[in-house]
């Protein structure tokens, strides 16, 4: 990536696209099909047969040019997969596909795939059907929903036009709220939806030197910024994601400096949350990191084994982190504004923020007040 090259639309570095062979005719594979222009194959069984350099990490790089559709014959709904360990904010993931086009040195899906393609499912009907049979099987129970845990959520966008389909979707859903998460800045899909509210554009942030060193292949700061404003004006509510926190020299001034470009452009009461979440990995993503990365330094510090087996920074170290952070945020937020941990201890909260989520119902509850108390809440 050169420093004049924009990212803002990663799905522009895919070349290839491989179709499972009973996905060819369905409606959203021809679409994906006209829109992309690219070359594509018929695959007959579950294996690409790509002839990539090297082996599982180290194919990733050329792997992540290949798109491949084919059907999801598992679950797509599923609770997020926290620990009981730290408090959970019981997300629930949406899966719509693996793996991405972007590259982030610290990307935890290294360590879980096994396949350096990326993923798309395209039995679309299959995927509603079910929300439908989770969402109307209670209707008074509030669901907040994202796909981005295995898949950035619009980096595929241009693509697949999924967002479209996921946002009117949810519209007609009270007791649901869709979070579209990304480091891209494919936005354009999103114009003129009546979304009625129950969606949220979310976007990862860090400061200025970890997007330029370890997020390769992303949009910048002030391409996702812009597309945030761009959202705000079409009546979406927005969120931020800080996470992975990373010690780096001039780290203070570096999050400082994101946070008054983020509160100079954006609305703040345009933004219903934002989390704060410090680097954890597997430990076997450390050496898959380094392997693949050799520039970065973000290994090459002091961890802890955390409770639920990925290493972390100190406690006393995620504190520091934290507390500038989060005092830095509180100048500028909104006071409706959640602003909640990712996984961490009652300890980092009390010593932190001042106090035990559960006080105000628990994480769930204070997020659940923010996107469902000012629209139309199921009885």
């Amino acid at each position: 990536m050169t420093a004049s090259r924009s990212w803002q639309d990663p799905s522009r570095y895919i070349r290839h696209i491989h179709v499972e062979a009973d996905c060819v005719d369905l409606p959203v594979t021809r679409e994906i099909l006209e829109r992309a222009q690219l070359p594509w194959s018929v695959v007959t069984g579950r294996q690409l047969g790509v002839d990539l350099a090297g082996d599982y990490p180290f194919s990733l790089h050329q792997g992540k040019q290949h798109l491949y559709l084919c059907r999801n014959r598992g679950q797509f709904f599923k609770p997020c997969p926290g620990t009981k360990e730290y408090l959970c904010c019981k997300y629930e993931v949406l899966g719509t596909g693996m793996n991405c086009p972007m590259d982030c040195v610290y990307c935890i899906l290294q360590a879980y795939l096994n396949t350096p393609w990326i993923t798309h499912y395209v039995n679309t009907d299959d995927l509603l059907a079910e929300l439908d049979q989770v969402l109307d099987a209670d209707p008074g129970r509030l669901h907040r929903i994202g796909t981005g845990e295995f898949t950035d959520s619009l980096a595929l966008d241009r693509l697949t036009g999924l967002s479209g389909t996921l946002v009117r979707y949810f519209a007609g859903k009270p007791n649901a709220v869709l979070e579209l998460k990304t480091k891209s800045a494919v936005v354009d899909n999103l114009a003129a939806l009546h979304h009625h509210g129950h969606t949220v554009i979310a976007w990862s942030l860090n400061s200025p030197r970890v997007m330029q060193r370890e997020e390769l292949r992303s949009a910048t700061l002030e391409e996702r910024i812009d597309a945030a404003c761009r959202c705000a004006g079409w009546g979406y509510k927005l969120a931020f994601h800080f996470d992975p926190i990373i010690d780096h020299p001039g780290w203070e001034e570096g999050y400082a400096e994101t946070i008054r470009l983020l509160f100079s452009r954006v609305p703040a009461q345009s933004i219903a949350w934002i989390s704060l979440g410090a680097l954890r990995f597997l430990p076997k993503l450390k050496e898959i990191g380094i392997g693949r990365f050799p520039q970065s330094r973000m290994y090459f510090q002091e961890f802890i084994d955390g409770l639920d087996g990925k290493c972390r920074y100190y406690r006393k170290h995620r504190v520091r982190l934290y507390r500038y952070i989060y005092n830095q945020l509180r100048l500028y937020a909104d006071p409706r504004t959640c602003i909640y941990f990712c996984m961490e201890s009652r300890e980092i909260w009390r010593e932190v923020m001042g106090f035990d989520p559960e006080e105000f119902g628990g994480i769930a509850a204070m997020l659940d007040r923010t996107v469902f108390e000012n629209h139309d809440r199921p009885q």
